[in-house]
């Protein structure tokens, strides 16, 4: 064979021996693809954290940027929904959300009782669905089961009447809070307590019902929202006003020019304050060491919750 026959079937055997190569590397990176895309959830969950400032970070390659679980501490799936609804609009593109309503106690919560049996729901519904979500918002307007959350997730845990409170510090000196139900202002007043910036409440104005489903039309209920933190604004010189409640979540978009300071409701705060922590990276502190009493009476997932080291 002459030299440029040689020269020709070298060549063609190379480009062979390149095409065979790069089929066969589509194909195992096809299977490494499909494999990760099946199995993400289990890597998601042996992460101790993510990274979402590197572009090739586990959380661009996975989908959504995170997971996001709120926890409605009553029964009634329409606020629920609009908690929901309100979230999907504060939060970014790619976090992806998640609202359930607790599976028992009070359809709507207004007192002490009632507020103790949400706190048991919260948990139970902690403890079943929890996993494989970043950070948890818990929609109810007293922030129920907040601290234990907290105590027992290995995850931010965030509660909606807090977080409109410290957005709230951020915005103005004197905070002016609107509160719904004369019944439940005690209730109010523990949260603000434990919040930690009940100093910085200049006046709490409430909204009294008539009955439950009054709290449920929010946009029939935002008038009498407005015109209430309109007089805080007035006669006691507030600089910001929150409005509490999980059913008027939205009211802060929706009455944003009828109010004459910042009007500040807690879902869009603690939706906005729990991605600022994933991105972050933060994480609570790990429960510290000691002895585990022995739950019984309870669902095996939260009781398994509290055996968690």
């Amino acid at each position: 064979m002459n030299a440029p026959k040689r020269v020709i079937c070298t060549a063609m055997r190379t480009l062979l021996v390149y095409k065979i190569f790069s089929i066969l590397l589509t194909f195992y990176l096809m299977i490494v693809y499909i494999l990760f895309i099946h199995y993400r959830d289990v890597i998601h969950l042996a992460l101790p954290a993510r990274f979402p400032h590197d572009p090739l970070s586990f959380s661009a390659l996975s989908g959504p940027f995170m997971r996001l679980l709120l926890v409605n501490g009553n029964r009634t799936q329409s606020v629920t929904d609009a908690v929901l609804a309100e979230a999907r609009l504060a939060a970014s593109a790619d976090t992806e959300l998640t609202a359930l309503s607790a599976a028992f106690g009070a359809d709507i919560v207004f007192s002490h009782a009632e507020n103790t049996i949400a706190g048991h729901a919260v948990l139970d519904c902690l403890a079943r669905h929890h996993a494989g979500y970043d950070a948890v918002v818990l929609a109810i307007s007293f922030d129920s089961a907040l601290a234990g959350a907290r105590e027992l997730l290995p995850i931010p845990v965030l509660g909606i009447t807090e977080s409109a409170l410290l957005t709230a510090c951020q915005l103005g000196r004197r905070i002016g809070v609107v509160t719904v139900g004369q019944v439940s202002t005690g209730l109010y007043r523990e949260v603000f307590e434990k919040s930690g910036v009940m100093a910085r409440i200049a006046a709490i104005g409430t909204v009294d019902l008539a009955s439950a489903g009054e709290y449920l039309s929010p946009q029939e209920f935002d008038a009498r929202v407005v015109a209430e933190a309109n007089r805080l604004v007035a006669h006691d010189r507030v600089d910001v006003v929150v409005a509490c409640g999980a059913a008027l979540a939205g009211v802060a978009r929706r009455a944003r020019d009828a109010v004459g300071v910042p009007l500040v409701d807690g879902v869009g705060a603690a939706v906005r304050q729990a991605e600022a922590l994933v991105q972050g990276g933060y994480r609570p502190r790990q429960r510290p060491p000691g002895p585990r009493s022995t739950m019984t009476g309870i669902s095996p997932e939260l009781a398994a919750l509290f055996a968690r080291p």
